[in-house]
C-alpha cells in the first residue's frame, strides 16, 4: 500500500512538472507580457539507403551526405500563450507527417496543434515525403522526422528563459530570378497532354527567343531575431522567396543554402558553441515561380556546391547587418489563428482520362517515363482524388511581427500583393508549411499555362485558389 501510494505520489510529480514547463492547451504559467524563448536543433539525415526524393536525385537510394538535414525549432512565450516553430530540411512535409510530428510534440508539451508551425525548407536533396509523379518514400524515415521535429520542439521548451526579439527587412536582388518566360512564337513549347501549347515556359533555354518575364519576384530578406535577456543571440527566423539553389549529384543529400545560411549566420553573430545551443533558421518565402538562374544572362560555370555557398554567404551577411539595427522588445504579445479551406481539385475530364489511358497503352517502353507518360500517369492519379481537399493556413503574431503560412508554392505575385493589402506593420509568408498542396499559380498564370499550371499531384488546387488563400489569409490577419 505505502508503495502505491508513494507510485501515485511520484506520478502527481511529474505531472506537475510538464504543467509547470509546458503548461495546457498553449498557456503557460509565466508572467503576464514577460516574453520567454527557446530553440533547438534536431539532426533529420537520413541513412545511407534509403530512397532519395526528386527529380534531381532520381529516385536511388541516398549514397552519399553532403551535408546533413535537421529540423530548427523556436519555442515562445509571453506568459499567456505558447508558439512553436519548427524549420525543417525537407523538400515538402505531407499531411500526414505534420499531423504525427504535431501530434507527438502535443503530446510531450501540451501545444495545441494550431500553435505549433511546421514548415519544410525546400531542399531538393532530400527524401521524398510526398507522394508526387513517380517517387518512392520510406514511411519509416517519414515516422522517424515526424518524432524527431516533436523532439525539437520538447527540446526548445526546455530551453525556455527570459529573451526579446525584433524584427527587420534587408534585400538580396541578385539571387531571384523570374523562372517562368515568355517566349517568342516560334519557341512556343507544346505541353505534354497530347495537343495545344502554352504561352509560358519554365526554366527556358537560354538564347533569343526569350521575351519577357511571366511575373515580379521579392527581394526582401526577412528577419526575426531572439535575443537572451542579457542581448546574446538565441536564435534567427530569417525569410527569402528563393526556390533552391542546387548542383547536387544524384544520391547526394544536402539542406541546399538554407542549411548552409545557419551554420553561416552562427559564426557572424558570434554565437558558436554557445549553451543552450543558438539556432539559425532560413524559411522559404514565396517562391513558386522563383529560380536561382537569371535565363536572359549567359550561364555561369561553377564547381558542384560553389553556387549554394554563395547565396548562403550572402543571405547570412544581409541577416547579420539587419540584425545590426534592429530594436528588440521584452514585451512582445504573442496571437495565433487558423483557418481550413475547402478548395476544388482540377481533376481530369472524360478526355483527359482517355488520352492518359491511350498514352500508357501504347508506351513503347514504359519504364523511360517520358513527360506525356508521367502525366498520363498523373492524370490517373487525380482521377482519385476527392472534388475539394482541405488547405490549412495560419497566422503568428509576435509583438508588431505578423507571419502567415500557406501549404503550397505560392509565386511571388500573390505574395507582394498580399503584403501590399495587409496593411502597415511587417508580415513574413512561409510556404510549404502544414502539409503540402502543390503549386498556388493565379489564374492569370493558369490561362498562360507552363509547367507548374499542369494537372497533377504537384500542382492540383482550383484555378481560383490563389485568391482565395489570399482573401482568407487577409481574414486571419484581421483576427490576430
Amino acid at each position: 500500500m505505502v508503495g502505491g501510494t508513494m507510485n501515485s505520489l511520484w506520478t502527481l510529480v511529474r505531472c506537475l512538472g510538464w504543467l509547470a514547463l509546458f503548461g495546457s492547451g498553449g498557456t503557460v504559467s509565466a508572467a503576464p507580457g514577460q516574453l520567454r524563448a527557446g530553440a533547438a536543433v534536431v539532426d533529420i539525415t537520413p541513412a545511407l539507403g534509403v530512397a532519395n526524393g526528386g527529380v534531381i536525385a532520381r529516385g536511388g537510394p541516398v549514397t552519399h551526405i553532403h551535408d546533413g538535414l535537421h529540423a530548427r525549432c523556436l519555442v515562445l512565450d509571453d506568459g499567456a500563450t505558447r508558439l512553436a516553430i519548427a524549420i525543417c530540411d525537407m523538400r515538402m512535409l505531407g499531411g500526414e507527417v505534420v499531423a504525427r510530428a504535431k501530434s507527438l510534440a502535443g503530446e510531450a508539451t501540451g501545444l495545441a496543434p494550431e500553435n505549433i508551425l511546421i514548415a519544410a525548407t525546400h531542399t531538393h536533396a532530400a527524401p521524398a515525403m510526398v507522394g508526387i509523379h513517380p517517387e518512392p518514400r520510406d514511411r519509416a524515415y517519414a515516422e522517424f522526422v515526424a518524432r524527431r521535429i516533436a523532439d525539437g520542439i520538447t527540446r526548445a521548451g526546455h530551453h525556455l528563459a527570459p529573451a526579446k526579439v525584433g524584427w527587420g527587412f534587408g534585400s538580396a536582388p541578385q539571387h531571384v530570378h523570374n523562372r517562368r518566360w515568355f517566349m517568342k512564337p516560334v519557341a512556343i513549347a507544346a505541353n505534354p497532354f497530347g495537343g495545344g501549347s502554352d504561352e509560358v515556359k519554365m526554366n527556358p533555354p537560354r538564347g533569343t527567343d526569350l521575351l519577357k518575364p511571366a511575373g515580379p519576384v521579392d527581394p526582401q530578406v526577412s528577419v526575426l531575431d531572439v535575443r537572451h535577456a542579457d542581448g546574446r543571440p538565441l536564435a534567427v527566423l530569417a525569410n527569402y522567396g528563393l526556390h533552391y539553389v542546387g548542383g547536387y549529384q544524384a544520391g547526394h543529400v544536402s539542406a541546399d543554402y538554407f542549411g548552409l545560411f545557419a551554420d553561416r549566420v552562427q559564426g557572424l553573430l558570434g554565437a558558436d558553441r554557445q549553451h543552450p545551443p543558438f539556432v539559425a533558421m532560413m524559411s522559404n518565402g514565396t517562391s513558386g515561380d522563383v529560380s536561382i538562374n537569371d535565363f536572359s544572362a549567359k550561364p555561369e560555370r561553377l564547381p558542384a556546391w560553389v553556387k549554394m555557398q554563395r547565396v548562403a554567404n550572402d543571405l547570412a551577411a544581409e541577416v547579420a547587418k539587419v540584425t545590426g539595427d534592429i530594436k528588440h522588445h521584452a514585451a512582445a504579445p504573442l496571437a495565433v489563428a487558423t483557418t481550413e479551406l475547402q478548395l476544388g481539385v482540377r481533376r481530369p475530364d472524360a478526355k483527359r482520362l482517355v488520352w492518359a489511358r491511350r498514352t500508357l497503352a501504347y508506351a513503347t517502353d514504359p519504364k523511360r517515363l517520358t513527360r506525356p507518360l508521367i502525366y498520363a500517369q498523373e492524370a490517373l492519379a487525380l482521377a482519385k482524388f476527392p472534388a475539394k481537399v482541405p488547405v490549412v493556413l495560419q497566422a503568428f503574431r509576435i509583438g508588431e511581427l505578423r507571419i502567415v503560412t500557406v501549404p503550397c508554392e505560392m509565386f511571388a505575385e500573390t505574395g507582394l500583393a498580399l503584403k501590399k493589402e495587409a496593411g502597415p506593420g511587417p508580415l513574413f509568408i512561409i510556404e510549404l508549411a502544414n502539409g503540402y498542396r502543390g503549386y498556388l499559380p493565379t489564374p492569370r498564370q493558369h490561362e498562360w499555362g507552363g509547367y507548374e499550371t499542369w494537372p497533377a499531384r504537384s500542382s492540383y488546387l482550383e484555378e481560383q485558389a490563389a485568391p482565395k488563400i489570399r482573401a482568407a489569409l487577409l481574414g486571419l490577419l484581421k483576427k490576430l
